[in-house]
């Protein structure tokens, strides 16, 4: 599926190059280009799709709105971001309550949730942290089509050889509407549409803002999950979750603040 995935992506990819203007790449790009195509194509592809099929929807999701506080911590490692007393409060918080979550996955009531599929979801986001901040600057270089294209061709090329023998030998004659439909789904909505608005966010908007809006998706994951009977919200989870936003949310409030 990540091989199948990065293929239909880097197809994709090559549909607006019907009507841009070629775009040259300078040479010395090229090597911090395939770094970001390891990195966001091919790793972190492969920790989300790990961490998926080992996880809760609902768990998985509130890992996910971890991103904020790793940009944070990836920004001031790298020199340009700093801490204060309220944004140090707010990682404990957020990382609490993001461990607990990953913890409890090895409670028997989270059926469906594993302690090393949370791990491979902290694992992605991480990953994703680390290039909104580092990758910012080639970002608003080239156009968000050219750079995409190129990172996604790599990643097919890279992943190609593990797993075209998987998909060769694919029964696909056994497959009907419903899974084609899902499998459609799978292949083109969560690899390049949901990279092509993040990377079009990072050109106007820093890091710590664009990863804000990951808390979206918890709310959609409680509501679809619950209602098609996927999972169930617990209360311990409900719990770190909240502890968790307001982790972030003191983060987030900091820089309206000056930073204190």
């Amino acid at each position: 599926m990540v091989s199948a995935s990065l293929i239909v992506a880097a197809v994709l990819s090559w549909i607006p190059r019907i009507w841009e203007r070629r775009e040259r790449i300078d040479s010395s790009d090229w090597g911090i280009i395939v770094i970001a195509a390891l990195l966001m194509g091919v790793t972190r592809k492969l920790m989300m799709m790990f961490g998926l099929s080992r996880t809760s929807p609902i768990d998985g999701s509130i890992i996910a709105t971890l991103v904020p506080l790793l940009v944070l911590v990836v920004s001031v490692v790298a020199g340009v971001d700093t801490l204060s007393r309220r944004r140090v409060v707010g990682l404990f918080l957020g990382m609490a309550g993001a461990m607990a979550v990953v913890v409890t996955s090895k409670s028997a009531s989270h059926e469906g949730s594993e302690l090393w599929g949370n791990v491979m979801m902290v694992c992605s986001g991480t990953v994703t942290a680390l290039y909104m901040v580092f990758f910012k600057r080639l970002v608003a270089k080239y156009r968000i089509t050219t750079l995409l294209r190129v990172i996604y061709t790599i990643s097919a090329v890279v992943m190609l050889p593990f797993g075209i023998e998987p998909i060769l030998k694919s029964d696909f004659h056994t497959m009907n509407i419903h899974l084609w439909a899902a499998a459609a789904f799978v292949l083109i909505v969560p690899t390049y549409l949901p990279n092509l608005l993040l990377n079009y966010s990072l050109r106007f908007v820093a890091p710590t803002v664009s990863s804000i809006y990951t808390y979206v998706q918890p709310l959609l994951a409680v509501a679809l999950s619950v209602a098609m009977g996927l999972d169930r919200l617990h209360a311990d989870t409900l719990l770190f979750a909240v502890v968790l936003f307001t982790g972030v949310w003191l983060v987030i409030s900091s820089y309206k603040e000056g930073g204190n």
